[in-house]
């Protein structure tokens, strides 16, 4: 398979070095190193699929032009429209030509991640009570001089995009219920540190996301019938440690297993490996989830812009 990245920003960069001799060219506005200024401009016969690393506005645009053009496409998330028949369209488009339509959420490759979805599933842990994650970047001053980052809901799409894409990875269809808690913007035009909650399904949801880390951080704790789970980093930011609790009754220590992982990320190779054997073998395109996580990082997004206006 024949790929160009599009978009050499970080992202950019990542997607090219993981697509290894797949990879035959870039497309960039400004960056220098681009073999060429915009998608359009690339020989279709060069290339299978795209890996698209771009800004929220123009990913309609972009991807809409690839998939006319008969190319599989792998967009960074989130899938973001500005309304939800965008997407559809995206899917009809891409279900007509049989291709691939992919949106990128790397950390479902995360090895913690996925044994936490294992353990889930088994049903060790009994009925879920709460399940509560933090997302931290400190990245504040970077989205600052961004020429287009620090603006909108700022952090929230961003890093919720992320979290609620876990929660729909370990429990399913997202339920609806969210509301943004805390919003605030303690350095940034944008918000910077915002905090949702889901009170109204089971389990109850918490998702802290912030710019603000002097250390970029992750931390999940899930608490349940019969014990607990929890996440304490991840593999890019190692050691990386997931923890399995059985409750006692009526008290008393539990017994207690853990597994830290010190090892660089892997979940670019993966997903890239992943995106690689659907488009071998695409399936029906079904963008469903994006649809819906379009519709509520645009709801919650509004709510915490009404909540801290600029």
């Amino acid at each position: 398979m024949k790929v160009i990245v599009v978009g050499l920003g970080v992202q950019g960069h990542k997607r090219r070095t993981f697509a290894g001799a797949d990879y035959v060219a870039s497309v960039d506005p400004v960056h220098p190193d681009a073999d060429y200024k915009s998608v359009d401009a690339v020989p279709l016969a060069d290339y299978d699929a795209a890996l698209c690393c771009i800004p929220d506005d123009p990913k309609v645009d972009v991807l809409t032009y690839l998939l006319e053009n008969g190319k599989h496409v792998l967009v960074e998330k989130p899938l973001w429209a500005p309304d939800e028949d965008a997407i559809t369209e995206l899917e009809k488009l891409a279900r007509a030509k049989n291709l691939v339509c992919y949106t990128a959420y790397n950390h479902r490759f995360e090895p913690h991640f996925v044994r936490m979805r294992d353990l889930l599933a088994s049903g060790d842990l009994g009925q879920i009570y709460r399940c509560r994650m933090f997302y931290g970047n400190g990245t504040a001053q970077l989205v600052r001089e961004s020429a287009w980052r620090d603006q909108g809901a700022g952090v929230l799409p961003d890093l919720a995009s992320h979290l609620l894409d876990c929660i729909a990875f370990w429990f399913g269809p997202l339920a609806d219920g969210y509301r943004v808690t805390s919003v605030n913007r303690f350095e940034n035009r944008a918000p910077d540190h915002v905090v949702l909650a889901n009170d109204g399904g089971a389990p109850k949801i918490e998702l802290e996301m912030t710019l603000l880390m002097w250390r970029n951080h992750f931390t999940c704790d899930i608490l349940a019938e019969h014990g607990s789970a929890h996440i304490e980093s991840l593999c890019k930011w190692g050691p990386a440690t997931f923890t399995k609790r059985m409750r006692v009754r009526p008290s008393g220590r539990p017994p207690e297993e853990t597994l830290t992982l010190v090892q660089d990320d892997p979940t670019w190779a993966l997903e890239y490996d992943h995106f690689k054997a659907l488009c071998a073998n695409p399936p029906q395109a079904d963008l469903s989830q994006d649809k819906a996580l379009n519709a509520l990082i645009r709801q919650l997004s509004d709510e915490a812009l009404r909540m801290n206006p600029a």
